[in-house]
């Protein structure tokens, strides 16, 4: 069974895949060595995503080269 991280203690930063307004920014955090946790900046009491490095990795990967 795998557990949700407290991420009360996360430290967030805008993606820089986000365009820079306030309306489409993606936080992400490198607060947890293997594990990346995802963010909508509007609503940052909300839930997040939480990913695996190797699969964010692999999302950022083919999201950089679908522009």
């Amino acid at each position: 069974m795998s557990r949700t991280p407290d991420l009360s203690t996360a430290t967030w930063r805008k993606s820089t895949y986000s365009d820079g307004g306030d309306n489409n920014c993606v936080e992400v955090s490198d607060t947890f060595p293997a594990l990346v946790p995802v963010r909508d900046s509007k609503t940052p009491t909300g839930p997040a995503l939480v990913f695996t490095t190797a699969a964010w990795s692999a999302f950022v990967t083919y999201a950089a080269g679908r522009r």
